[in-house]
């Protein structure tokens, strides 16, 4: 974190979120409050069932509408409310989930490359060099030579440390990863 630098990249202030069914309302997220500074991690545990993944959906939109509904609180986002802004605007401040962006008909280097080419404006050969940094970040062997595979040709870990990559590749503020080890071995 910068020198000096206070302010909160995310700010998350009385988060209550219900959902819906026939036996009555049940009360997901009851006042959840949290920020995170610039180069923080804040790790969300609990018990199964506790609402670890709903406050988190809840955060970027993904509960489905009904039986579902964020009735209280801010979200800010760099000051940014996400509980106020358009679904359009809320998928381009989410981007694509990781976990289902591996599509089985393209190659891992283009699920790599494509969005930091479009987001970061990288030309081919950047973004080739940035998807091979990536694939070495999170340990796959021989990364240069895997871009042109497709992800039937990985096991489960390593197609759980792609998509960790593609979250990665265009280094956002914020990332929310709910069980992000899933699938990985210990050594990971």
């Amino acid at each position: 974190m910068p020198d000096g630098d206070t302010r909160n990249v995310l700010e998350v202030r009385g988060l209550r979120t219900v959902f819906e069914t026939r036996r009555g309302e049940v009360h997901a997220v009851n006042s959840v409050s949290f920020e995170v500074k610039p180069g923080e991690l804040l790790g969300v545990v609990g018990e199964s069932g506790s609402g670890k993944s709903v406050t988190m959906m809840s955060l970027v939109g993904l509960l489905p509408s009904p039986p579902a509904e964020v009735r209280e609180g801010k979200v800010l986002l760099d000051g940014e409310d996400l509980l106020q802004v358009t679904p359009a605007r809320l998928r381009d401040i989410r981007g694509s989930d990781p976990m289902t962006s591996l599509n089985p008909v393209f190659t891992v280097g283009f699920q790599i490359m494509e969005p930091v080419r479009r987001h970061m404006g990288l030309n081919k050969k950047q973004a080739r060099a940035r998807a091979i940094e990536l694939l070495e970040l999170v340990g796959i062997p021989g990364a240069a030579g895997r871009l042109s595979d497709y992800p039937h040709q990985f096991s489960g870990g390593m197609r759980q440390r792609v998509m960790i990559a593609i979250a990665l590749a265009c280094d956002p503020k914020v990332l929310i990863a709910d069980e992000p080890t899933t699938a990985l071995d210990v050594t990971i």
